[in-house]
């Protein structure tokens, strides 16, 4: 199928395989691994590598759930569509517009730390103002082409690759040669603390927060409505995740934290940044500064993207305003890309009225939005299974240890969500939990009675 030609819903079928391969990248990179770890680092030191070994594998079994569903119906709208389906009216309304929610706060926490690392280089510059312009030129960049968003994202995550790739390479030399002959070792990951320096309660709370590094991987499922071979390019773009997640953030982070001691990492920006600045090597943390910068550009990118394309699978439901159905001559749902951006404009609020705090308040709540998420994944994967029934067997790409792979799944993100009970800065997120439920099933009875009384 050509780029130009259009599938049965209007959008355009413009992404090839290696920018559906790099979105796939550029959701698994992001700000949770170039900033947040800086708070995982706090709270497990060197174990952090085991965090996100954990987290890793259970983000592996979602997505192979999600990739099942995918590759067996490739289309806009992803996991919402599937629980529509599925499971029903309201499970469909609830992971639309939740998923909606969970990408408009982790845009706002990108946002946010985009000012961060602008004031690496310019300290006076307001937050707010960096936030705003990044803000208005991704935005329009959305609203020329899926394939113009394809080819940022491309770019976006090539960048990161190698700039990973190149850091944990020098971080290697470092290790093994040092600055001036004299070589880091290996001892930083055992002797300030031990390798489990806060014990097992350190590392199982780093847990929280490792999550949110993996919020927006699920990206991969929304873009079946526009991957030009979906059936080959789905599985293979969530194949490789595994060995993402440990080159790129298993690797990098063992590195860094065999060259430096994990309790001098601060939370005033990037401990990638942080650690080869303090180390007296500015050239390589000003270049650092630039990947972070593009990494959160990129996360911001993606969910301006996702955003408009749920917001026209929720209006085609029937579960969201008309408006946001229509397409114009490009296959770009407008109407969504921009509500979705003005949304956005919050988090540029918040960062003029209380700058520097906002971060791990928005965190908190988008691991809520993504645990809700992940949940209706697994749950949908399960009566999706059960709708299939002896045809569950031709599926041509199978979740693996399905369904125990489902339960251990489930157990492990309720054990999340009971762990942000006890954390400070996270425990709100989990109170707010069944106001937002209830929000949304208010949401959804309103809109029915409003269909009904049309339908009359």
């Amino acid at each position: 199928m050509s780029i130009q030609e259009q599938n049965e819903s209007g959008m355009q079928r413009g992404l090839k395989n290696r920018h559906i391969q790099m979105i796939a990248l550029g959701g698994a990179i992001g700000t949770g691994l170039f900033y947040g770890s800086a708070e995982t680092i706090r709270l497990a030191g060197p174990s952090i590598t085991l965090s996100y070994l954990i987290g890793g594998l259970v983000i592996f079994f979602i997505m192979r759930m999600l990739g099942e569903m995918s590759v067996d119906e490739p289309v806009s709208g992803s996991f919402s569509h599937y629980a529509y389906k599925y499971w029903g009216e309201f499970p469909g309304f609830l992971s639309g517009w939740n998923y909606w929610f969970n990408y408009i706060i982790v845009s706002m926490a990108e946002l946010t730390v985009v000012g961060i690392y602008i004031n690496y280089w310019f300290p006076t510059f307001p937050q707010w103002l960096s936030a705003l312009i990044f803000l208005v030129l991704i935005t329009m960049a959305n609203l020329v082409s899926v394939k113009l968003y394809g080819e940022f994202e491309f770019w976006f995550a090539i960048i990161k690759v190698v700039a990973i790739l190149g850091m944990i390479i020098f971080g290697i030399m470092l290790i093994f040669t040092g600055i001036n002959g004299q070589a880091t070792g290996f001892s930083n990951l055992w002797i300030h603390g031990g390798f489990l320096p806060n014990g097992l309660g350190g590392l199982i709370l780093s847990l929280v927060v490792v999550m949110f590094s993996f919020g927006g991987i699920e990206l991969i499922g929304i873009t079946a409505g526009e991957a030009e071979n979906p059936k080959k390019t789905i599985p293979k773009a969530i194949n490789q995740v595994m060995w993402r997640i440990l080159i790129f953030y298993v690797g990098a982070l063992s590195v860094m934290m065999m060259i430096f001691p994990w309790n001098m990492v601060g939370m005033d920006g990037s401990p990638f940044v942080q650690i080869f600045s303090k180390m007296g090597i500015p050239a390589a943390a000003a270049i650092l500064n630039v990947v972070v910068l593009t990494a959160a550009l990129s996360v911001y990118n993606s969910g301006i993207y996702s955003n408009g394309r749920m917001l026209y699978s929720l209006s085609k439901q029937g579960n969201a305003p008309k408006l946001f159905s229509k397409l114009n001559k490009r296959g770009i749902p407008v109407a969504g890309v921009l509500a979705s951006s003005a949304l956005t404009l919050v988090a540029v609020i918040l960062n003029y009225l209380i700058p520097g705090k906002v971060f791990m308040y928005l965190i908190s709540i988008a691991i809520i939005a993504a645990i809700i998420n992940w949940t209706m994944i697994i749950i949908t994967n399960l009566k999706f299974r059960r709708a299939k029934g002896k045809d569950a067997d031709k599926l041509e790409f199978k979740t693996p240890l399905h369904p125990y792979s489902n339960y251990f799944a489930f157990a492990f993100l309720i054990m999340i969500v009971v762990l942000m009970t006890t954390m400070k800065d996270m425990k709100m997120a989990v109170y707010i939990l069944p106001l937002w439920l209830f929000i949304l099933w208010v949401g959804f009875k309103i809109k029915k009675t409003m269909g009904n009384q049309e339908n009359v």
